[in-house]
């Protein structure tokens, strides 16, 4: 969800930003160019209706690549076809330009394989990942390593995107510290007491991907045990989850025997966040799950003027500076995991998370030190939470965001290549080979040895009597005019490599490759015949 919600808000900003002449967008499917339109349309209707944003097929991509300058391509995700843009890039554009892609979840047992491809030797210097903080920066960087070590792949051949970082924003002037009235109908509506504090944890609401909650109630316990009056704290819990999960009973269960007021709000609204953040008086995240790399809820804590008591974990300890915007709570995590390394691929990824977070502890005793102090000192409280909506205004706005990404990308400009003809030259090595590959398949590969003309229905085709079909996901290949062309040439007998030699001499921008593919789908189409 916060991947979702993070491309959406970036794009959003990017193009009221408008810094570039023109935006091409080349989706993997009709379906998703059409809900890609229309998002656009909603968000950007001038910029839409100008005619600068083109949405194409990617079978488009080698001949934009070619006949385009772009200044970038920026992908969503580094994971999947990052390098593959890059090798195609180096194929086709005059220029090798930057190509950059973020980061998210990092935590997959997958994602080895998914790093691999970043390591290959025609990476140009201007390919770059974007992490989201200097815990998923280190993250990246240790696939690497490890890529490099288990394969014995030396860096100077092998040297893999640059790493930057880049946090994450949110909508500052969308979330703002509630006034008085607003406050108190918040609270009333969440079932808060007037003279309790409240704090907020807001996210999915599942042990093995987000927070175990079992220690935070412990951490409630201890804190009733030294100087927190019972009654005196009130916790809401609001995200992701099901009346049918096993985990809320124990919850609801465990809250009520320790004397904690609870409000449980499953799957909220954007409306309801809003209304939830102006109740709370602090928000509580103890997050122990290695699928976290960010952690988009506590900047809108913090643009709310919420202070922040969390675990010192991952982005989390990017985002607040402890004792100046909010409060971290140490954590310890294993060592070695060698017996769930070989294990994690045959387990569901969740299963994997929840046997990494069981053994990443979120410090209880400190974590309830936190929650007595943050309940029994307002001052403490305000003081947090102006310096967080600070913090969040000065470093965490989208706006800032794409202005660190355009200044990403001119830097990427100044990067050095290799020379052209070396890096041509370099096929991605987990690129599948498919006429080597499948080779033994057909009787012959190739054209060579085959004496070709056109065929009666190539005459048929030549003389305009016959209209050939040609196929959406090929017509970007073979033509009505370049089957003439085709047809032309064949009118007498030629080896068939000569005919799609003189058919790519023949046809402005068709190499050989091209040519060879249009002569064989007219005789695999019957207009033409062998000699």
């Amino acid at each position: 969800m916060g991947r979702k919600v993070a491309n959406a808000a970036f794009m959003r900003t990017l193009l009221r930003a408008d810094p570039f002449d023109a935006y091409h967008f080349f989706p993997p499917g009709e379906r998703m160019a059409q809900a890609l339109a229309a998002d656009l349309t909603r968000e950007a209707p001038e910029l839409m209706a100008s005619g600068r944003v083109r949405i194409m097929p990617r079978l488009e991509l080698p001949a934009r690549l070619a006949d385009t300058a772009y200044h970038c391509f920026h992908l969503s995700d580094c994971m999947l076809s990052q390098p593959h843009l890059a090798r195609l890039r180096r194929l086709h554009a005059p220029r090798p330009m930057p190509v950059t892609g973020g980061i998210h979840s990092l935590s997959r047992a997958d994602y080895m394989a998914a790093f691999l491809p970043h390591l290959w030797p025609g990476a140009t210097g201007r390919e770059a990942i974007v992490c989201t903080s200097r815990a998923g920066r280190a993250a990246v960087a240790a696939f690497f390593e490890s890529l490099r070590e288990a394969y014995g792949l030396d860096a100077v051949r092998f040297p893999g995107p640059r790493l930057e970082t880049i946090g994450l924003g949110v909508d500052a002037s969308a979330i703002a510290p509630p006034g008085p009235a607003a406050r108190k109908a918040a609270r009333e509506a969440a079932g808060i007491p007037t003279d309790a504090v409240a704090a907020l944890v807001l996210g999915r609401l599942e042990h093995h991907s987000k927070m175990d909650l079992l220690p935070l109630l412990r951490a409630f316990q201890l804190a009733f045990a030294g100087r927190l009056a019972r009654g005196s704290a009130h916790l809401i819990l609001a995200g992701w989850g099901s009346e049918d999960d096993e985990i809320l009973p124990v919850v609801r269960s465990l809250a009520a025997n320790i004397g904690l007021g609870l409000t449980v709000r499953l799957r909220p609204s954007e409306a309801d966040k809003a209304a939830l953040l102006a109740a709370a008086d602090y928000f509580l995240s103890p997050s122990d799950n290695v699928q976290e790399t960010f952690g988009l809820t506590l900047l809108e804590a913090g643009a709310a003027g919420l202070p922040v008591l969390a675990s010192d974990y991952d982005g989390y300890r990017d985002i607040v500076v402890h004792e100046e915007t909010g409060l971290l709570v140490p954590t310890v995590g294993p060592a070695a995991t060698t017996a769930l390394d070989a294990l994690a691929r045959l387990l569901p990824d969740n299963q994997a998370h929840l046997l990494l977070a069981q053994q990443t502890a979120v410090d209880v005793a400190l974590l309830a030190e936190g929650i007595t102090r943050l309940c029994t000192d307002e001052a403490l409280r305000c003081r947090l939470g102006v310096a967080a909506r600070t913090r969040v205004e000065g470093r965490f706005t989208w706006e800032a965001v794409v202005a660190a990404h355009l200044e990403m990308w001119e830097r990427l400009w100044a990067e050095p290549v290799k020379a052209a003809d070396q890096l041509c030259l370099t096929p991605h090595p987990l690129h599948l080979p498919y006429a080597r590959v499948f080779a033994a398949h057909p009787a012959q590969s190739g054209l060579s040895g085959l004496r070709l003309t056109r065929s009666r229905a190539g005459e048929a085709v030549y003389r305009g009597q016959e209209h050939p079909l040609f196929y959406a996901g090929v017509s970007h290949l073979v033509d009505a005019g370049r089957l003439r062309a085709l047809l032309v040439l064949a009118r007498a007998p030629l080896d068939g490599e000569e005919l799609a030699q003189r058919l790519a001499r023949a046809l402005p921008g068709c190499d050989a490759e091209a040519a060879s593919f249009i002569v064989l789908w007219a005789l695999k189409h019957g207009y033409l015949e062998r000699a």
